[in-house]
Formats: structure tokens, C-alpha cells, sequence
């Protein structure tokens, strides 16, 4: 891939275009049970203020990552529900692994000790990229959720910190 690459925080002028990679993960079926991408303030709310990146690449974004607070109880203040959502013209480039790898490091200067992330079956490529990461699977949560009318598993997958 030709180009500068960089990987910066994400902020409000960003939010258009983290937006329509959020709708092509959405559109798929098999990112997320979101129907639909939420406001900005929505998102920023849902959202530690340090970690979530975005991949720059000449100027334009071309993926994301963020992590999501688990619970707000003070004893999972260390754990984290990924997000990582790559645009389609740039899957299988090793994108999605540099911004996994980029946050997982933000995520333990920021005092996480866990990661997490429930992934449809489905989502092979998003699944490969969590194990390849350090992350192992946890189990099935069969029937967790229903889409489109139709019962729907995810595979739950943990990182701990190393140190």
C-alpha cells in the first residue's frame, strides 16, 4: 500500500467519515446489532476519551478502533469492549491490525487490564485479527441477540495485559 499512514485520536471533525465506515460495518450484517450509527455526542459519551484511533491514510481515514467501557461499577474500570472497523477498500491490507495493535497499547497506558470483544461467527476476518492479537476466546453466547428477527451467537474473546 503507497502512502503515509498515521495513526491519530479520533475527534469531532473526524466523526463524518468514522461514520461511513461505521455504516459499511453495519451494512455487512456481521459487525455489530446496530442498525444504525449514533450521533457524535452519542458516540463520544460511549467512548473512552483515550483510546479511539483512527488510521489516516493521505489525508483520509480509512479505519478505526475504540474501546467501550464494560460497566460503569469502579472495580471494571480496567475492562474494555473493542471496536475496530476498517473501510472496505482497505480490508485484508493490514490496517485492522495495525489499529488493534496501536490500541491495545493506548488501552494498557490507560490502565485497562482487559480487553474484550463479542464477534459474530460469522466475521472470520474479525476474529482472526483478535487471536492473532493476543486475544482467546472466552466462549459462545449462543442466542444473545436477535437481528432482523433471527436469534443471533457471538464469540466472546479476552486480552489480558501482559504485565
Amino acid at each position: 500500500m503507497e502512502g503515509t499512514i498515521n495513526i491519530e485520536s479520533i475527534c469531532a471533525d473526524d466523526w463524518e467519515e468514522v461514520r461511513a465506515i461505521y455504516l459499511e460495518g453495519i451494512a455487512t450484517g456481521h459487525a455489530t446489532f446496530q442498525k444504525e450509527a449514533p450521533s457524535w455526542e452519542e458516540w463520544d459519551l460511549g467512548h473512552n476519551a483515550e483510546c479511539r484511533i483512527i488510521a489516516r491514510l493521505d489525508g483520509a481515514v480509512v479505519g478505526w478502533a475504540a474501546v467501550s467501557p464494560v460497566s460503569s461499577r469502579s472495580v471494571y474500570a480496567g475492562v474494555g469492549e473493542v471496536s475496530v472497523y476498517v473501510s472496505q477498500n482497505y480490508n485484508g491490507k493490514g490496517m485492522g491490525s495495525l489499529l488493534l495493535r496501536s490500541l491495545i497499547e493506548k488501552s494498557e497506558q490507560s490502565g485497562f487490564w482487559t480487553l474484550q470483544s463479542s464477534i459474530f461467527p460469522e466475521n472470520i476476518g474479525s476474529l482472526k485479527l483478535h487471536i492473532n492479537h493476543g486475544f482467546r476466546e472466552v466462549g459462545r453466547r449462543e442466542r444473545i441477540g436477535k437481528m432482523d428477527g433471527v436469534w443471533r451467537d457471538t464469540i466472546l474473546l479476552e486480552r489480558r495485559k501482559l504485565s
